[in-house]
């Protein structure tokens, strides 16, 4: 077999090898470079895909609720935490009720919804309320304004409140009738025509003097709600301080607000049944969210 190189030129041989020696380490030096090069960026890209995969895990992190953050939330609120003493955030609301504002007219009201504000287990309430009902301790009342919000006022308290306001009217008869039989201590929150006239044998013209008297509400033909005389001025004025305090929620920076700063605000003019009462109202109704950051219980306008 004929060799290539003998037949190129003697001074050129030497040259010719060199090229030869010189290009084929090109050849692998190139070839190991994106060999490498192939591996530097597939590193790469399994770092990025990893601080991709983190940063999404911190996220889901923060935005569950755990054990830390829910002593956090309890530990950060200026409120009284009543998840151990149930029976004591009855009371303690009552204390919040301003009697000398109705002129001590009304009893001592708040509404249901405002204990979920104090208590973390709803289910906790419930049986509480519907124990206290049993028993003939507690009566809830429709508000009329929302038929799944309920006022809460102690059995006793509503006794007074109806005997002192019917004194020396001519419905204090009928009053009284209604007030010794058995139908405060019924956990209906209603009562129809049957178990009115059948059984408790009021006349129509006796449930209208009850009616008349603020001890019952028309709910439809044939049956009544249990009521609360004189109620109507409460509602108004908590009506008026719910729109007055989530009015004011929403101007501030963000739509929200630290609870510590907002409890420690002078109620506005509206505000008539107290700064307090009405924020364990929203939080309980679920008109804010209540979000626990380092500096406390950071109170933000629902958006569902």
């Amino acid at each position: 077999m004929l060799s290539f190189y003998p037949l190129l030129p003697t001074a050129h041989s030497t040259r010719f090898l060199l090229f030869l020696l010189l290009y084929q380490s090109c050849l692998l030096s190139l070839k190991y470079f994106c060999r490498s090069g192939f591996f530097l960026f597939s590193s790469f890209m399994d770092r990025k895909r990893k601080l991709i995969c983190d940063a999404f895990k911190v996220k889901k992190l923060r935005g569950s609720c755990s054990r830390d953050e829910t002593d956090l939330k309890t530990s950060t609120s200026p409120y009284p935490d009543f998840t151990e003493d149930p029976h004591g955030a009855v009371s303690y609301l009552c204390a919040l009720f301003p009697r000398k504002l109705f002129n001590d007219t009304l009893p001592p009201l708040f509404l249901k919804h405002q204990l979920y504000s104090l208590m973390q287990d709803r289910t906790v309430v419930d049986r509480l309320l519907s124990s206290l009902q049993q028993k003939g301790e507690v009566c809830l009342v429709q508000t009329g304004f929302d038929l799944d919000t309920f006022m809460v006022v102690m059995t006793d308290d509503l006794r007074r409140t109806a005997l002192s306001s019917s004194e020396g009217d001519s419905r204090a008869t009928v009053v009284r009738k209604f007030l010794d039989c058995d139908l405060l201590l019924s956990p209906n929150i209603s009562y129809g025509r049957d178990e009115m006239m059948m059984k408790h044998r009021f006349s129509d013209g006796e449930i209208t003097q009850l009616v008349r008297a603020g001890l019952l509400t028309v709910r439809d033909a044939g049956s009544w709600w249990l009521a609360v005389p004189g109620a109507g001025r409460f509602i108004t004025h908590f009506i008026k301080g719910r729109k007055a305090l989530l009015s004011q929620i929403r101007r501030s920076r963000y739509k929200e607000v630290l609870l510590t700063d907002l409890s420690t605000r002078k109620a506005p003019p509206n505000l008539r049944l107290g700064m307090e009462f009405h924020i364990h109202d929203i939080i309980g109704a679920g008109l804010v969210d209540c979000v626990p950051t380092a500096s406390g219980i950071l109170l933000r306008i629902s958006e569902t």
